[in-house]
């Protein structure tokens, strides 16, 4: 079988002229960068929630030097979370045309030319413009480090690689903002944009120096901007493709909907201290990275990706449907250790959940990763960002919202995954299947 990928005489992981075969298992030589491998696409992952949380703590502080009503300053995030999901799709197929490696430098350059000007802005609406644009480069880390793993791993190993990835971006939420309120104590939020212009430009040139070409030449696709439309069409085509990534987009949208709703349900409505939601909310995300490494480490390759993604969204949509019914006053009045317990359940089966969708939807996608890869990410950001303004649609008096929103989001993440991918009726079927409905660029040839 020929190599998908090796490590050349200065330690550059790249990939080799004669690899044929789609989806072939990384090579011995890889495998020996694996860390390397790890922290180069984990800080491309990393870097869209550093952007987007290390700038929370600041908001009312840019409220108050630009002089702007703080519904307006809000669309600085929402912005960059727009050019997160949009320019996923225009990466994604653009690194399928030309390969990975020119994009992801591209979109990490135009990232800390929009970032430093942030740092500049002299008023909101420029901020919010080039937060937009920010989001927009920001998305080529996103969606080019899932065509990575796509083009070097395949299988078991892919599996594992993105419950590692998961490890990584499920903390770098959590401790940006730590990051950011400390800036905040050295300087103002201009320093915050600095902070991020500097680790943007250090991974630019991590890349640049480690990060070679993965997608050979003769797996490329040679289309313009149609032939990018027919390929995610193609995709989208596929049931079981567009199965997984509904499911995987909805089960987002539990997750955006508990990080939307739970700083009000916990501080608000139950009286938490903001030190005891902070440690609340570090405990879920450490119960999702330890799920998720048991996922990547014991899981997988023991037990079926589908058994473990069904036994995940079983479990979210448990986990919903209690708090539902706690929040709703069934059980009486419940206090905030039974609420924090279903949290942390829900969060959790994320752990389970996420990568193995991701995983199993790239599975079918050897030849046009990056197309895969861009629909999976914005699905996922354009249902999230849909899900988080609902859990707040009947005040912040009650949590009974944010459950139905997380209870809705998970059964409908569960349906898709039993009437699209169908997973009882594919076994030992050929994983090209959305490969062949998006158009083999080697057989164009």
């Amino acid at each position: 079988m020929p190599e998908c990928g090796g490590q050349d005489t200065q330690g550059h992981i790249s990939t080799t002229a004669d690899a044929k075969a789609p989806g072939a298992v990384a090579s011995a030589a890889v495998r020996r960068t694996s860390l390397l491998v790890t922290l180069v696409l984990g800080g491309l992952t990393a870097l869209p929630p550093l952007s987007m949380d290390m700038y929370l703590p600041a908001l009312p502080e840019v409220t108050d030097a630009l002089r702007s009503p703080a519904a307006t300053v809000q669309l600085t995030l929402t912005a960059c979370l727009a050019g997160m999901a949009l320019g996923q799709l225009v990466v994604g197929p653009m690194s399928d045309k030309w390969g990975r490696r020119r994009p992801l430098l591209i979109g990490m350059i135009v990232y800390v030319l929009a970032t430093a000007v942030c740092a500049f802005a002299p008023d909101v609406e420029l901020l919010i413009g080039f937060r937009l644009l920010q989001g927009l480069a920001g998305a080529a880390g996103i969606v080019i480090a899932r065509a990575v793993v796509r083009d070097l791993y395949d299988g078991v190993e892919m599996a594992r690689f993105f419950s590692t990835l998961m490890l990584i971006s499920s903390v770098a939420p959590v401790v940006a903002p730590l990051i950011g309120g400390q800036v905040l104590r050295l300087t103002d939020w201009r320093g915050v944009f600095a902070v991020l212009t500097v680790i943007g430009v250090l991974l630019t040139a991590v890349v640049g120096k480690w990060l070679h070409e993965t997608l050979p030449v003769d797996r490329r696709h040679s289309g313009g901007v149609g032939e990018a439309l027919r390929t995610m069409g193609g995709l989208l085509k596929d049931r079981v493709f567009t199965g997984y990534m509904l499911a995987g987009g909805l089960a987002f949208a539990a997750l955006f909907a508990y990080i939307s709703a739970s700083p009000f349900v916990v501080q608000e409505i139950y009286g938490a201290s903001p030190q005891t939601f902070s440690l609340l909310f570090g405990l879920n995300s450490v119960g999702l990275v330890v799920v998720g490494q048991i996922n990547g480490k014991l899981l997988v390759g023991r037990v079926s990706l589908d058994k473990a993604l069904g036994f995940g969204l079983v479990v979210i949509t448990l986990a919903a449907t209690a708090l539902l019914l706690m929040t709703s006053g069934v059980f009486g009045e419940v206090g905030l250790a039974p609420i924090a317990a279903g949290l942390f359940v829900l969060m959790s089966a994320m752990g389970l959940a996420l990568p193995n969708t991701n995983a199993q939807a790239l599975m079918r996608t050897p030849n046009a990763a990056g197309s895969a890869s861009a629909l999976l990410g914005t699905s996922s950001f354009l249902v999230g960002a849909v899900a988080s303004p609902l859990v707040g649609i009947a005040g912040e008096a009650t949590a009974v919202p944010m459950a139905v929103v997380q209870l809705a989001s998970a059964v409908a993440a569960l349906l898709c995954f039993l009437l699209l991918c169908r997973p009882w009726q594919r076994k030992g079927e050929p994983l090209t299947a959305a490969s062949r409905a998006a158009g083999d660029p080697a057989r164009q040839k």
